[in-house]
């Protein structure tokens, strides 16, 4: 994870994690009136949730969750799709495969899985205070025993139905070390406070925008897709609530944008893993999340996936994809 220094960024709430809710199509701080349209599309009855561990990886109406295959062209899509091309655009990239360094893992642990203390370095005043119940053998992303990179660890507890991450992680002899870490209820449409960060950029989850093997094995995504973006705007748009960039060119794409690949574009060429993750990106759409290479998009570490396959994917360009208006730029 790229972050920036932060300048001016709004804070709503210092102590609970939760304070603005996404329960509704328009977020609402405490206390204030809604004035924005409720505009979104809500997911048909016959769609599935997505579920990791038994839990519903957050309600039907979650933004991550949403079809927004008709939702309407941000007024300015074509010129961000023209800047994020300008500035090294190319092609999709899976920024996962076959080979174990890449993709990030995830554990689901059982209800009474012992908690450890987790120490922050670097982002404590705005992560989550443990003790967490990861265990201290979990996969760290990366290269096993690298010191460098982003370093996500995460678990999903069964039965509690919690969501817990970390960044830059390292494991201490007792618990974990991490430069950020959150933790989410997903049966709940809270989001963190507004300017606070997480395991990502953006404030985020990670796990529901990572393409997982046993959905695609199933024939169906069913939510967004988690992509990142090499240059950013200082705004982010819900359900994101945090920025890192200082850059105020409207054209960026700010933290939380909604991207959907076009409804003409030609998928008769895709097959297999790579066709199943295209048909989401045309339903679901991806999210910008974090500050990385252009168009990367991630998916959990297994052994299943298929190289060749996913290799279609790097044939789709940027420009294949437009914005979507979900809502305004926040900072």
């Amino acid at each position: 994870m790229k972050r920036a220094t932060m300048i001016g960024f709004v804070l709503l709430a210092a102590t609970a994690w939760g304070t603005v809710v996404a329960s509704t199509p328009d977020v609402v701080e405490e206390g204030a009136t809604a004035t924005e349209p409720a505009d979104r599309v809500t997911r048909p009855d016959s769609a599935a949730v997505p579920t990791v561990g038994g839990c519903a990886v957050f309600p039907a109406d979650n933004p991550w969750n949403q079809d927004i295959s008709t939702l309407p062209l941000h007024p300015r899509s074509d010129q961000i799709i023209a800047k994020i091309q300008s500035i090294g655009g190319d092609n999709l990239h899976p920024d996962f495969g076959e080979n174990p360094k890449y993709g990030i893992p995830y554990v689901v642990v059982d209800a009474d899985q012992l908690s450890v203390p987790i120490t922050y370095d670097a982002y404590g005043d705005e992560s989550d205070p443990g003790p967490f119940p990861i265990p201290l053998d979990a996969r760290v992303e990366g290269v096993p025993g690298a010191t460098s990179g982003d370093r996500h660890v995460i678990a999903v507890q069964r039965e509690t139905c919690e969501l817990f991450e970390l960044f830059a992680a390292r494991q201490t002899s007792a618990g974990w070390t991490a430069a950020s870490g959150a933790r989410f209820d997903l049966g709940s449409n809270t989001l963190r406070p507004l300017g606070w960060t997480s395991a990502d950029a953006a404030g985020l989850p990670i796990l529901p925008g990572l393409v997982r093997y046993d959905e695609v094995a199933a024939g169906e995504i069913n939510h967004a897709i988690r992509v990142t973006m090499s240059q950013t705007q200082r705004g982010y748009i819900l359900p994101a609530t945090h920025f890192a960039s200082s850059s105020t060119d409207p054209d960026l794409p700010p933290m939380g944008l909604r991207l959907r690949l076009r409804a003409d574009a030609d998928l008769t060429r895709l097959s297999g893993q790579a066709l199943v993750i295209a048909e989401a990106m045309q339903r679901y759409g991806l999210i910008v999340a974090d500050n990385g290479s252009n168009w990367f998009f991630q998916g959990s570490h297994d052994p299943g996936w298929d190289d060749d396959n996913l290799n279609q994917l790097k044939d789709i360009p940027g420009s294949s994809f437009e914005v979507v208006d979900t809502g305004p730029v926040r900072s």
